[in-house]
């Protein structure tokens, strides 16, 4: 079985994870910038990973647009971004919704990783965003949940990167097995 690791990184922890899961499957890790849809015929499993913005998985539409094209692949997607575990089971939902329509939803196996955010490292626009979010969920006279923790999250700082969070996806393209 021939395996791909496909990823879009801007800070560098989509990367991160493609090299693990690449080292792990013994396949190669390649930037989706140096990949077109026809160079993935010749795989029978394609793993995806882009980090998220605002739910959105940096990239993943390379497979979403071309279905036709991925017939009878396994299709493997991660996300990288700094939603706490705790928080996971609702906004892996969000994910899921924002990023594949219904008819698609059961052709891709799905995992989202811990990432990291570098306040330091941030470009502008992103710095910017932050600022602008943080001050609009600090206004809010009720706050929700997500909107608290968005108020949170706007002051992540660190690596939240574990090497250790791949194995059910690797586990997945070996095996075909997942605790999911």
């Amino acid at each position: 079985m021939s395996t791909i690791v496909i990823y879009k990184t801007k800070y560098g922890s989509t990367k991160t994870y493609a090299d693990w899961i690449a080292e792990e499957l013994g396949c190669e890790s390649v930037d989706a910038k140096n990949v077109k849809i026809e160079d993935l015929e010749k795989y029978d499993t394609i793993v995806y990973g882009g980090g998220l913005y605002a739910e959105i998985i940096n990239g993943v539409i390379l497979l979403t647009k071309n279905m036709d094209k991925l017939e009878g692949k396994k299709l493997v997607v991660f996300s990288t971004g700094i939603t706490p575990l705790k928080y996971r089971e609702y906004y892996d939902k969000m994910v899921i919704e924002k990023n594949f329509k219904p008819e698609i939803r059961d052709k891709f196996k799905v995992y989202n990783f811990l990432g990291k955010m570098i306040l330091d490292e941030l470009s502008v626009v992103h710095r910017t965003a932050l600022k602008t979010l943080k001050k609009i969920m600090q206004g809010k006279e009720n706050p929700t949940e997500m909107e608290k923790l968005l108020v949170e999250l706007c002051d992540a700082n660190g690596d939240f990167t574990d090497k250790n969070a791949i194995n059910d996806l690797v586990e997945y393209v070996k095996n075909g097995l997942s605790k999911y």
